[in-house]
């Protein structure tokens, strides 16, 4: 079985891969951009098949990436179709496709989660936990609106945020008896990960059928949850929450699919739609040798209505991509040693 879930996990690689440079293709060929390749996959070229668009359509050895190779994307040239004479704000939609298609997805399976659940969780709690501790000040009926100064709607945002949290006293804001009233230094048992110290929710709530409304609701807020959730954490790495150990690069990500595909589909595809939303905003970042990083050379460009001398721009995707790559290999090597711990 261990093998079956290892392939699902490349297969979700490569297709959130597949969607990501599929977007910067439709939008190449739209604006009429000469392309020599379109590649899923990175190293050694395993099939390659040239269309009639002449086009080179490759599956390559390792499913850790891919790429579209326009003309004149990385290099100086005088063909009149190539990417870098066509207008900035054509070469910044192609540039941003890749990552908004990342997003689209991630919205998408967001809806056919939502939409196929048959019960959604309130706010209100229900029932306390036999070893709860924020029953000192909350009490059952009481229907949580605010963690501290977030709003919340929905029992997973509620989780969430008493998670990232709960891990000290909190101020909750409640309606209780039809009065909004606020509780200051709420209580919640703990647990660790990896030295990280989270809050745990010591309650049960009510929970409401599946209308259009219901349906609505859960879908905007999960999605609104779910980008929260991958900027706390980016926020929580800058600040030093997270340390480097709790990034994850290939190697953990799969072993995350392998686990979530063992525990449920409905598992398997959340953590599809996180990834593939982190996917998505974490090449928007204004990092050099990110999508983001040429964005941000790009809008330089329509402001001040010159373009930036290539050497430049190349010199800094080039130190960027030295970086990234660095990066990436002590990151993988990370997870490989937390495989045999």
């Amino acid at each position: 079985m261990i093998v079956l879930y290892i392939l699902i996990a490349i297969l979700v690689f490569g297709f959130l891969i597949f969607i990501h440079e599929l977007g910067h293709f439709l939008f190449a060929k739209k604006f009429g951009v000469a392309i020599t390749e379109f590649s899923l996959g990175m190293g050694p070229k395993l099939i390659s098949k040239t269309g009639k668009d002449g086009v080179a359509y490759s599956l390559r050895l390792f499913p850790i990436g891919g790429f579209v190779s326009m003309v004149g994307e990385e290099e100086e040239s005088d063909n009149p179709n190539a990417f870098n004479k066509k207008p900035a704000w054509q070469r910044f939609i192609i540039t941003a496709a890749g990552a908004i298609m990342n997003l689209l997805v991630g919205i998408i399976i967001m809806i056919i989660l939502t939409s196929t659940n048959p019960r959604f969780g309130t706010t209100k709690i229900g029932e306390f936990s036999p070893d709860a501790t924020s029953n000192q000040l909350l009490m059952l009926e009481d229907e949580i609106i605010k963690v501290g100064t977030t709003k919340v709607h929905t029992a997973s945002e509620l989780s969430y945020e008493i998670m990232r949290k709960g891990y000290e006293p909190i101020t909750l804001t409640i309606i209780r008896n039809g009065n909004e009233i606020i509780l200051d230094n709420v209580e919640f048992p703990q647990t660790s990960s990896e030295g990280i110290a989270f809050g745990l929710m010591d309650f049960k709530v009510y929970g409401e059928d599946r209308t259009f409304s219901t349906v609505v609701k859960n879908f905007y807020y999960s999605c609104k949850s779910t980008i929260k959730m991958i900027w706390d954490s980016l926020f929580d790495l800058i600040t030093g929450r997270y340390g480097m150990e709790q990034i994850s690069g290939p190697v953990g990500v799969t072993g995350a699919i392998t686990n979530a595909a063992k525990t449920s589909t409905y598992s398997l595809f959340y953590l599809v739609v996180v990834i593939s939303m982190n996917l998505g905003i974490f090449n928007l970042l204004p990092i050099p040798a990110l999508d983001g990083g040429s964005l941000l050379l790009l809008l330089v460009e329509m402001i001040v209505r010159r373009p930036i001398p290539q050497k430049i721009e190349y010199g800094i995707k080039a130190v960027g991509f030295i970086l990234l790559m660095g990066f990436a290999i002590i990151i993988t090597f990370k997870d490989i040693i937390f495989l045999f711990k």
